[in-house]
């Protein structure tokens, strides 16, 4: 089987590392591109290449469809993983906060979007993480939910524009996963979890997910594999819940 190769934005740490895994497991060379490397040449000695780059601009996503194609050749899958979660009351979003929020989480994805198209051939992908909060919002969350809701949109409406081109644009919307990431921002004072993010996280997984547990990373990275397969080649422009039941639609 062709090896294939992916691009993993913020694929070193939190779900996107657990996304590269996948993708390495199931015989994808994958670029990711972050601030930090976060160990990533000793997790794996082969088929991953670490590009230090600030996502929130066009140009770095280009450098990683550049060096993918002169690594490997082709460009078969660009994921959009790169984002930044914090509960913050409407009273206390100023323009640095709201410009953080909404530029890591999708003007990045934007970006990315804009410049996978550009060099994809017939029967690529692009997955954007999006999150739950994408498709309902929640108390002191709007700035993430604008963002989230943002992705879904932007989702949806590449589907169209690059379906004739037979590449296929999805989305996944995990719940709470609990990545470093979501338990500093749990920590904060404007988040639910009052102080205590572990119990939030248990009690919410008890009393609103349909299995009585949360998803994986893991389980984000195999969708990601199965999305991105042939397996998947009727589906595009879905937005799909990676929630254990907490949103049944």
């Amino acid at each position: 089987m062709k090896q294939k190769t992916a691009i993993v934005t913020g694929g070193n740490r939190g779900i996107g590392l657990s996304i590269t895994k996948e993708l390495v497991d199931a015989n994808y060379y994958v670029i990711v591109g972050a601030r930090t490397d976060n160990d990533l040449g000793n997790k794996f000695p082969k088929n991953v290449i670490f590009v230090n780059v600030d996502l929130n601009c066009e140009d770095s996503h280009k450098k990683l469809v550049e060096i993918a194609i002169k690594k490997t050749g082709s460009l078969d899958l660009y994921v959009n993983n790169v984002g930044l979660s914090e509960w913050r009351s409407i009273d206390k979003i100023d323009n640095n906060f709201l410009d953080k929020i909404l530029t890591t989480n999708l003007k990045s994805a934007f970006w990315g979007c804009k410049v996978a198209a550009d060099s994809m051939k017939e029967g690529s992908n692009i997955i954007n993480i999006s999150s739950l909060a994408g498709k309902r919002g929640s108390k002191n969350n709007s700035a993430y939910c604008a963002a989230k809701f943002g992705i879904n949109g932007l989702t949806q409406s590449l589907a169209k524009e690059l379906g004739p081109s037979n590449i296929r644009v999805n989305a996944l919307c995990p719940v709470l996963i609990s990545t470093d990431g979501l338990m500093e921002a749990l920590n904060k004072k404007d988040s639910p979890a009052n102080g205590s993010p572990n119990e939030f996280i248990k009690n919410f997984a008890k009393t609103n997910a349909a299995l009585g547990r949360l998803p994986s990373g893991r389980e984000v990275g195999s969708m990601c594999v199965l999305l991105s397969s042939d397996d998947a080649s009727a589906i595009t422009g879905q937005c799909i819940n990676v929630d254990c039941g907490v949103l049944p639609q």
